[in-house]
Protein backbone atom coordinates (compact mmCIF):
# COMPACT_ATOMS: atom_id res chain seq x y z
CA UNK A 1 0.00 0.00 0.00
CA UNK A 2 1.39 3.40 -1.02
CA UNK A 3 1.97 5.80 1.87
CA UNK A 4 1.27 9.53 1.86
CA UNK A 5 2.31 12.03 4.51
CA UNK A 6 0.23 15.21 4.71
CA UNK A 7 1.77 18.08 6.64
CA UNK A 8 -1.16 20.06 7.99
CA UNK A 9 -3.69 17.33 7.44
CA UNK A 10 -6.46 18.67 9.66
CA UNK A 11 -7.27 21.82 7.67
CA UNK A 12 -9.85 22.04 4.91
CA UNK A 13 -7.31 21.20 2.17
CA UNK A 14 -5.40 18.55 4.11
CA UNK A 15 -8.58 16.74 5.15
CA UNK A 16 -9.88 16.73 1.57
CA UNK A 17 -6.57 15.36 0.26
CA UNK A 18 -6.52 12.67 2.96
CA UNK A 19 -10.07 11.61 2.12
CA UNK A 20 -9.31 11.42 -1.59
CA UNK A 21 -6.15 9.37 -1.13
CA UNK A 22 -7.79 6.99 1.34
CA UNK A 23 -10.58 6.36 -1.15
CA UNK A 24 -7.90 5.55 -3.74
CA UNK A 25 -6.31 2.96 -1.46
CA UNK A 26 -3.45 4.93 0.06
CA UNK A 27 -2.24 4.76 3.65
CA UNK A 28 -2.34 8.33 4.98
CA UNK A 29 -0.44 9.85 7.90
CA UNK A 30 -1.59 13.41 8.60
CA UNK A 31 0.11 15.83 10.97
CA UNK A 32 -1.39 18.50 13.17
CA UNK A 33 -1.28 19.93 16.66
CA UNK A 34 -4.71 18.87 17.88
CA UNK A 35 -6.43 15.58 17.12
CA UNK A 36 -9.75 17.25 17.94
CA UNK A 37 -9.49 19.11 14.63
CA UNK A 38 -9.59 15.88 12.60
CA UNK A 39 -13.06 15.35 11.07
CA UNK A 40 -14.75 12.38 12.71
CA UNK A 41 -15.26 10.50 9.44
CA UNK A 42 -11.55 10.85 8.71
CA UNK A 43 -10.40 9.87 12.19
CA UNK A 44 -12.36 6.62 11.95
CA UNK A 45 -11.26 5.77 8.42
CA UNK A 46 -9.19 2.65 7.84
CA UNK A 47 -5.66 3.50 6.77
CA UNK A 48 -5.63 6.95 8.40
CA UNK A 49 -3.27 7.95 11.20
CA UNK A 50 -3.07 11.31 12.94
CA UNK A 51 0.40 12.33 14.11
CA UNK A 52 0.79 15.16 16.62
CA UNK A 53 3.73 17.02 15.12
CA UNK A 54 5.16 20.52 14.72
CA UNK A 55 5.74 21.36 11.03
CA UNK A 56 8.60 23.72 11.92
CA UNK A 57 10.57 21.08 13.86
CA UNK A 58 12.99 19.18 11.60
CA UNK A 59 13.36 16.35 14.11
CA UNK A 60 9.59 15.99 14.28
CA UNK A 61 9.45 15.86 10.48
CA UNK A 62 12.05 13.11 10.44
CA UNK A 63 9.96 11.10 12.89
CA UNK A 64 6.86 11.56 10.74
CA UNK A 65 8.47 10.71 7.40
CA UNK A 66 10.39 7.79 8.92
CA UNK A 67 11.74 5.49 6.24
CA UNK A 68 10.09 7.52 3.52
CA UNK A 69 6.79 7.92 1.74
CA UNK A 70 5.67 7.71 -1.84
CA UNK A 71 4.00 11.11 -1.53
CA UNK A 72 4.46 14.12 0.74
CA UNK A 73 1.87 16.89 0.63
CA UNK A 74 2.79 20.13 2.38
CA UNK A 75 -0.19 22.32 3.27
CA UNK A 76 1.86 24.48 5.66
CA UNK A 77 4.71 25.79 3.54
CA UNK A 78 4.52 29.58 3.78
CA UNK A 79 8.14 30.75 3.75
CA UNK A 80 11.53 29.94 2.29
CA UNK A 81 12.56 28.69 5.73
CA UNK A 82 9.59 26.30 5.73
CA UNK A 83 10.67 25.01 2.32
CA UNK A 84 14.29 24.49 3.35
CA UNK A 85 13.19 22.68 6.51
CA UNK A 86 11.15 20.10 4.62
CA UNK A 87 13.36 19.83 1.52
CA UNK A 88 15.74 17.11 2.83
CA UNK A 89 12.78 14.79 3.45
CA UNK A 90 11.27 15.29 -0.02
CA UNK A 91 14.26 13.55 -1.58
CA UNK A 92 12.99 10.29 -0.05
CA UNK A 93 9.58 10.61 -1.72
CA UNK A 94 8.52 9.59 -5.21
CA UNK A 95 6.49 12.79 -5.50
CA UNK A 96 5.72 15.89 -3.45
CA UNK A 97 3.09 18.61 -3.60
CA UNK A 98 3.31 22.08 -2.06
CA UNK A 99 0.16 24.16 -1.62
CA UNK A 100 0.90 27.72 -2.68
CA UNK A 101 -1.60 30.42 -3.70
CA UNK A 102 -2.79 32.54 -6.60
CA UNK A 103 -1.86 35.48 -4.35
CA UNK A 104 1.61 35.23 -5.90
CA UNK A 105 0.41 36.68 -9.22
CA UNK A 106 0.96 40.37 -9.94
CA UNK A 107 -0.56 42.54 -12.66
CA UNK A 108 1.30 45.04 -14.85
CA UNK A 109 0.65 47.79 -12.31
CA UNK A 110 2.22 45.88 -9.43
CA UNK A 111 -1.08 44.94 -7.79
CA UNK A 112 -1.86 41.49 -6.43
CA UNK A 113 -4.83 39.85 -4.73
CA UNK A 114 -3.94 41.32 -1.34
CA UNK A 115 -3.22 44.84 -2.60
CA UNK A 116 -5.36 47.78 -1.52
CA UNK A 117 -6.10 48.30 -5.23
CA UNK A 118 -7.71 45.33 -6.90
CA UNK A 119 -5.53 43.83 -9.64
CA UNK A 120 -6.34 43.70 -13.34
CA UNK A 121 -5.06 40.36 -14.58
CA UNK A 122 -5.01 38.93 -18.10
CA UNK A 123 -7.81 36.44 -18.69
CA UNK A 124 -7.07 33.73 -17.88
CA UNK A 125 -3.96 33.79 -15.65
CA UNK A 126 -1.32 31.29 -16.73
CA UNK A 127 1.32 29.68 -14.52
CA UNK A 128 3.99 31.51 -16.52
CA UNK A 129 2.55 34.97 -15.79
CA UNK A 130 4.41 37.42 -13.56
CA UNK A 131 4.53 37.02 -9.78
CA UNK A 132 5.52 39.29 -6.95
CA UNK A 133 9.20 39.30 -6.06
CA UNK A 134 10.28 36.68 -3.51
CA UNK A 135 10.53 38.05 0.02
CA UNK A 136 11.20 37.19 3.63
CA UNK A 137 8.96 39.65 5.48
CA UNK A 138 5.96 38.85 7.64
CA UNK A 139 4.11 36.01 5.84
CA UNK A 140 0.86 36.92 7.61
CA UNK A 141 0.81 40.47 6.23
CA UNK A 142 -1.01 41.49 3.06
CA UNK A 143 2.26 42.38 1.34
CA UNK A 144 4.32 39.54 2.79
CA UNK A 145 2.05 36.57 2.12
CA UNK A 146 2.56 36.26 -1.63
CA UNK A 147 6.22 37.26 -1.52
CA UNK A 148 7.00 34.53 1.01
CA UNK A 149 5.06 31.98 -1.00
CA UNK A 150 7.15 32.80 -4.08
CA UNK A 151 10.36 32.41 -2.07
CA UNK A 152 9.15 29.02 -0.84
CA UNK A 153 8.18 27.93 -4.37
CA UNK A 154 11.60 28.90 -5.71
CA UNK A 155 13.46 27.02 -2.98
CA UNK A 156 11.53 23.85 -3.72
CA UNK A 157 11.59 24.02 -7.52
CA UNK A 158 15.29 24.92 -7.64
CA UNK A 159 16.04 21.62 -5.91
CA UNK A 160 15.30 19.65 -9.06
CA UNK A 161 13.11 17.23 -7.12
CA UNK A 162 9.72 16.10 -8.49
CA UNK A 163 7.73 18.73 -6.60
CA UNK A 164 4.41 20.02 -7.88
CA UNK A 165 3.42 23.50 -6.71
CA UNK A 166 -0.34 24.10 -6.68
CA UNK A 167 -1.75 27.62 -6.81
CA UNK A 168 -5.41 27.59 -5.69
CA UNK A 169 -7.65 30.64 -5.48
CA UNK A 170 -10.68 31.16 -3.22
CA UNK A 171 -10.75 27.80 -1.39
CA UNK A 172 -14.04 26.36 -0.17
CA UNK A 173 -14.96 23.13 1.56
CA UNK A 174 -16.41 21.60 4.70
CA UNK A 175 -14.54 22.79 7.77
CA UNK A 176 -13.23 26.00 6.21
CA UNK A 177 -12.01 28.45 8.84
CA UNK A 178 -13.62 31.33 6.97
CA UNK A 179 -16.39 29.99 4.70
CA UNK A 180 -17.13 32.88 2.35
CA UNK A 181 -20.33 31.22 1.14
CA UNK A 182 -21.81 32.03 4.55
CA UNK A 183 -22.39 35.55 3.21
CA UNK A 184 -25.18 34.23 0.99
CA UNK A 185 -26.27 31.21 3.03
CA UNK A 186 -26.95 33.32 6.12
CA UNK A 187 -29.18 35.61 4.07
CA UNK A 188 -31.21 32.63 2.93
CA UNK A 189 -31.47 31.30 6.49
CA UNK A 190 -32.53 34.74 7.73
CA UNK A 191 -35.34 34.82 5.19
CA UNK A 192 -33.90 37.63 3.11
CA UNK A 193 -35.80 37.72 -0.17
CA UNK A 194 -33.81 40.42 -1.95
CA UNK A 195 -30.08 40.42 -2.58
CA UNK A 196 -28.17 43.41 -3.90
CA UNK A 197 -24.96 42.71 -5.84
CA UNK A 198 -22.35 45.27 -6.80
CA UNK A 199 -21.13 45.49 -10.40
CA UNK A 200 -24.35 43.77 -11.52
CA UNK A 201 -23.06 40.54 -9.95
CA UNK A 202 -20.48 39.95 -12.65
CA UNK A 203 -17.47 40.25 -10.32
CA UNK A 204 -15.60 37.01 -9.81
CA UNK A 205 -12.57 35.50 -8.11
CA UNK A 206 -11.98 31.91 -9.25
CA UNK A 207 -13.28 29.47 -6.66
CA UNK A 208 -11.31 26.36 -5.71
CA UNK A 209 -12.97 23.41 -3.98
CA UNK A 210 -10.72 21.58 -1.55
CA UNK A 211 -12.01 18.44 -3.28
CA UNK A 212 -10.67 19.70 -6.62
CA UNK A 213 -7.28 20.36 -5.03
CA UNK A 214 -7.36 16.81 -3.69
CA UNK A 215 -8.08 15.29 -7.10
CA UNK A 216 -5.25 17.34 -8.60
CA UNK A 217 -2.88 16.10 -5.87
CA UNK A 218 -3.77 12.54 -6.85
CA UNK A 219 -3.02 13.30 -10.51
CA UNK A 220 0.30 14.92 -9.59
CA UNK A 221 1.24 11.84 -7.55
CA UNK A 222 0.67 9.65 -10.62
CA UNK A 223 2.81 11.94 -12.77
CA UNK A 224 5.64 13.20 -10.56
CA UNK A 225 7.57 16.16 -11.93
CA UNK A 226 8.82 19.64 -11.02
CA UNK A 227 6.03 21.97 -12.12
CA UNK A 228 3.53 24.68 -11.19
CA UNK A 229 -0.19 24.11 -11.67
CA UNK A 230 -3.12 26.44 -11.15
CA UNK A 231 -5.89 24.83 -9.11
CA UNK A 232 -9.50 25.92 -9.46
CA UNK A 233 -13.03 24.72 -9.97
CA UNK A 234 -13.87 23.57 -13.49
CA UNK A 235 -15.84 26.77 -13.97
CA UNK A 236 -15.12 30.25 -12.65
CA UNK A 237 -18.49 31.48 -11.32
CA UNK A 238 -19.43 35.12 -10.89
CA UNK A 239 -20.85 36.46 -7.64
CA UNK A 240 -24.33 36.17 -9.13
CA UNK A 241 -23.79 32.52 -10.04
CA UNK A 242 -22.38 31.74 -6.59
CA UNK A 243 -25.41 33.31 -4.91
CA UNK A 244 -27.75 31.35 -7.18
CA UNK A 245 -25.96 28.07 -6.39
CA UNK A 246 -26.07 28.68 -2.64
CA UNK A 247 -29.76 29.62 -2.69
CA UNK A 248 -30.65 26.64 -4.89
CA UNK A 249 -28.95 24.23 -2.48
CA UNK A 250 -31.33 25.24 0.30
CA UNK A 251 -34.38 25.48 -1.94
CA UNK A 252 -34.50 29.26 -2.08
CA UNK A 253 -34.43 31.92 -4.79
CA UNK A 254 -33.28 35.48 -4.30
CA UNK A 255 -34.80 38.48 -6.02
CA UNK A 256 -31.61 40.09 -7.29
CA UNK A 257 -30.98 43.81 -7.38
CA UNK A 258 -28.04 44.18 -9.74
CA UNK A 259 -26.28 47.45 -8.95
CA UNK A 260 -24.63 49.45 -11.73
CA UNK A 261 -20.90 50.12 -11.78
CA UNK A 262 -21.25 53.83 -11.02
CA UNK A 263 -22.74 53.13 -7.56
CA UNK A 264 -20.47 52.88 -4.49
CA UNK A 265 -19.47 49.17 -4.39
CA UNK A 266 -19.99 49.06 -0.61
CA UNK A 267 -23.60 48.48 -1.59
CA UNK A 268 -23.87 44.89 -2.70
CA UNK A 269 -20.32 43.98 -1.71
CA UNK A 270 -19.40 40.29 -1.54
CA UNK A 271 -16.13 38.33 -1.22
CA UNK A 272 -15.79 37.63 -4.95
CA UNK A 273 -16.42 41.17 -6.22
CA UNK A 274 -13.41 41.60 -8.50
CA UNK A 275 -13.96 43.32 -11.87
CA UNK A 276 -12.66 42.26 -14.29
CA UNK A 277 -12.87 38.81 -12.71
CA UNK A 278 -9.88 36.69 -11.72
CA UNK A 279 -9.83 33.49 -13.75
CA UNK A 280 -7.11 30.85 -13.60
CA UNK A 281 -6.00 28.96 -16.69
CA UNK A 282 -6.44 25.26 -15.87
CA UNK A 283 -5.09 23.93 -19.17
CA UNK A 284 -1.90 22.51 -17.66
CA UNK A 285 -3.83 20.50 -15.07
CA UNK A 286 -6.23 19.19 -17.70
CA UNK A 287 -3.34 18.13 -19.95
CA UNK A 288 -2.22 15.80 -17.12
CA UNK A 289 -5.65 14.18 -17.11
CA UNK A 290 -7.26 16.15 -14.30
CA UNK A 291 -11.02 16.50 -14.61
CA UNK A 292 -12.34 18.85 -11.99
CA UNK A 293 -15.87 19.54 -10.89
CA UNK A 294 -17.79 22.81 -11.01
CA UNK A 295 -18.43 25.13 -8.08
CA UNK A 296 -22.10 24.10 -7.89
CA UNK A 297 -21.07 20.46 -7.99
CA UNK A 298 -18.71 20.80 -5.02
CA UNK A 299 -20.03 23.55 -2.75
CA UNK A 300 -22.79 21.36 -1.33
CA UNK A 301 -20.38 19.66 1.10
CA UNK A 302 -19.51 22.99 2.68
CA UNK A 303 -23.11 24.22 2.74
CA UNK A 304 -24.34 21.02 4.40
CA UNK A 305 -21.60 21.37 7.01
CA UNK A 306 -22.60 24.99 7.62
CA UNK A 307 -26.23 23.99 8.01
CA UNK A 308 -25.26 21.43 10.64
CA UNK A 309 -23.13 24.01 12.42
CA UNK A 310 -26.05 26.45 12.31
CA UNK A 311 -28.39 23.91 13.88
CA UNK A 312 -25.86 23.45 16.68
CA UNK A 313 -25.64 27.22 17.21
CA UNK A 314 -21.98 27.19 16.17
CA UNK A 315 -22.09 29.72 13.33
CA UNK A 316 -22.00 32.75 15.64
CA UNK A 317 -18.22 32.66 15.29
CA UNK A 318 -18.61 33.65 11.66
CA UNK A 319 -21.01 36.48 12.45
CA UNK A 320 -18.47 37.79 14.98
CA UNK A 321 -15.61 37.61 12.50
CA UNK A 322 -14.70 41.15 11.30
CA UNK A 323 -14.22 39.73 7.80
CA UNK A 324 -17.97 39.13 7.48
CA UNK A 325 -19.09 42.36 9.17
CA UNK A 326 -19.56 44.55 6.10
CA UNK A 327 -20.86 41.71 3.94
CA UNK A 328 -23.59 40.92 6.46
CA UNK A 329 -24.58 44.49 7.28
CA UNK A 330 -28.20 44.36 6.21
CA UNK A 331 -28.61 48.05 7.04
CA UNK A 332 -26.47 49.01 4.05
CA UNK A 333 -28.42 46.71 1.77
CA UNK A 334 -31.79 47.87 3.08
CA UNK A 335 -30.80 51.52 2.70
CA UNK A 336 -29.89 50.99 -0.93
CA UNK A 337 -33.01 48.95 -1.65
CA UNK A 338 -35.21 51.61 -0.05
CA UNK A 339 -33.61 54.43 -2.04
CA UNK A 340 -33.90 52.38 -5.21
CA UNK A 341 -37.59 51.71 -4.52
CA UNK A 342 -38.30 55.38 -3.84
CA UNK A 343 -36.47 56.37 -7.00
CA UNK A 344 -38.53 54.00 -9.08
CA UNK A 345 -41.77 55.24 -7.54
CA UNK A 346 -40.87 58.81 -8.44
CA UNK A 347 -40.45 57.98 -12.11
Amino acid sequence: MARAVILGGTGVIGAAVATRLLDAGWQVDATGRDAAHVPETLAQASGFTFVNSDRADARALRAVVGDGAELIVDCLCFTEEDALTVLPFLADADAAVMISSKAVYVDEFGNHSNSATKPVFPLPIRETDATVAPGRGDPTSREGYGANKVAAENALLDSGLPITVLRPSKVHGAGAARPREWVFLKRALDGREQLALAHRGRGGDHTTAAANIASLVEVAARHPSARILNAGDADAPTGLQIAEAVAAHVGRRFEFELIDDDVDPQYGAHPWDVVPPIVLDLSAARELGWQGETFAGTVGAELDWLLREHELGATARFDDDPFFESFLDYRLEDAYLLLRSLSRESL
